[in-house]
């Protein structure tokens, strides 16, 4: 990322001007105060998110070895980038993980979990107890709130549940797919949700020139993750080091990672 935003002087000087007019903006012209009926609305979401997201990646037996096993994780360690291990403990769980590894793994996957998991939930229980238009009237007033929807649509855009089912039928044991498949649900019934709740009809209709910056990289990146799940696939039946088939994999990921932009 920092090679994108200041790889080359002109970049560099218009990322630092962009920067710079935000932070101008934000104290010459601030945007209204939420009402404090919205924040408290805001911690009751964070706390119901927070309790699903928990639930999930710590209380679910599966969720582990899934996550193994459905993404590059494990292959990730391979990769000459950064100066530290992918992981604290190398025989540890998801607590062991690196931030950077456990975003940049479900990112290779297009389910882009860490993300999105939780949000819906949050969103659910405020439209369950009578307050939709709260959220709606929240989205219009209140940038702060109004941007981590949009996040969620950025989010949205770039996952693949489809790809993300591809990598299960060729690297998840049939024991775990059923969790693949929760999580894939999870995934579409957010989009739903936050569509529902921006009143579009499609993602990012309000921020055209990120949809077509998406849309024109999907085509390279959508055959790098067919590739990279079926030389996964043959990397893990190898059983043991292979310099092509890893130099292949390497490839693969540097080139999703460059294709979805955000990756950690």
């Amino acid at each position: 990322m920092i090679r994108f935003k200041f790889g080359l002087p002109k970049v560099a000087i218009d990322s630092l001007a962009l920067y710079a007019s935000a932070v101008l903006e934000a104290n010459l012209l601030p945007p209204p105060e939420p009402e404090p009926q919205w924040r408290k609305l805001m911690d009751s979401m964070a706390d119901v998110s927070c309790e699903h997201y928990r639930s999930l990646i710590r209380g679910e037996p599966d969720f582990v070895p899934y996550f193994r096993a459905a993404t590059p994780e494990l292959e990730l360690g391979k990769l000459p980038l950064g100066s530290r291990p992918a992981k604290r403990k190398p025989d540890g769980g998801v607590e062991s993980l690196r931030a950077i590894p456990w975003i940049f793994a479900w990112t290779q996957n297009r389910l882009m979990l860490p993300a999105w998991l939780g949000a819906h939930k949050g969103l659910e229980k405020v439209i369950a107890d009578g307050q939709e238009s709260t959220l709606i009237a929240m989205n219009k007033r209140w940038p702060f709130f109004r941007a981590r929807l949009d996040m969620l649509e950025m989010v949205f855009l770039k996952a693949d549940p489809g790809l993300a089912a591809y990598y299960d039928s060729l690297l998840v044991p049939a024991e775990l797919k059923p969790l693949g498949k929760r999580l894939r649900n999870e995934l579409q019934a957010s989009t739903t949700l936050v569509l529902q709740l921006k009143e579009e009809a499609e993602l990012l209709s309000d921020e055209p020139w990120i949809k077509e910056s998406i849309k024109l990289r999907n085509p390279y990146t959508d055959p790098l993750n067919v590739l990279q799940a079926e030389l996964l696939n043959r990397s893990r039946q190898q059983g043991e080091i292979h310099p092509v088939l890893d130099q292949a994999l390497m490839v693969t990921i540097a080139g999703i990672a460059a294709g979805m932009r955000n990756t950690g």
